[in-house]
């Protein structure tokens, strides 16, 4: 697959059908994009699970850290990587080795690891690299458009409420 661009259909998919995501890289800085990512996906009726080994025992906004993704203690339908390029070798590696499998392996902006990509796509996961899933939702949802931003998405539908959100937009039933 290329990498380069994904269609939005593809994003969409991904994004309504999964539940569960280990976010590694979370950090407890609400300054850090991971955790600013953490709590709007928690805000969209995702369960996120941070994973930071420093962290680890703790909680990031009311969620258990775990060490690592062999510490999980369930299933998780994605694996999204903060951490860079490098790093995301091994992490692909580790989901990988999970059982069951995620979906999804997502590695956030600038992270790209094609080798990785390869494997994990070899093994029947699919790969989203260099994206965000809180922009790609936004984006889709149409929220990103209150900030001023082009969606590139037209469409003639009334943008969906999420449920009990006064301000948030849904992708798809109950989120």
């Amino acid at each position: 697959m290329s990498h380069d661009s994904y269609p939005d259909a593809t994003i969409r998919a991904i994004l309504t059908s999964t539940k569960s995501i280990a976010l590694v890289g979370a950090s407890n800085n609400p300054a850090r994009p991971s955790w600013i990512v953490m709590k709007y996906l928690l805000g969209r009726g995702f369960e996120v699970i941070p994973i930071n080994p420093g962290q680890a025992g703790g909680e990031i906004l009311g969620q258990q850290v775990y060490a690592s993704l062999e510490d999980l203690d369930r299933p998780v339908d994605m694996v999204e990587i903060f951490r860079n390029s490098e790093a995301a070798g091994p992490i692909v590696d580790e989901a990988l080795a999970l059982e069951p499998k995620p979906k999804t392996i997502w590695m956030q902006l600038s992270v790209r690891n094609d080798e990785a990509a390869a494997r994990a796509e070899a093994a029947g996961v699919q790969v989203v690299m260099n994206r965000c899933p809180k922009i790609e939702f936004g984006r889709l949802s149409g929220e990103i458009s209150w900030q001023g931003v082009n969606s590139r998405v037209l469409s003639a539908k009334k943008p969906t409420r999420a449920a009990g959100g006064v301000q948030k937009l849904t992708i798809g039933p109950g989120r």
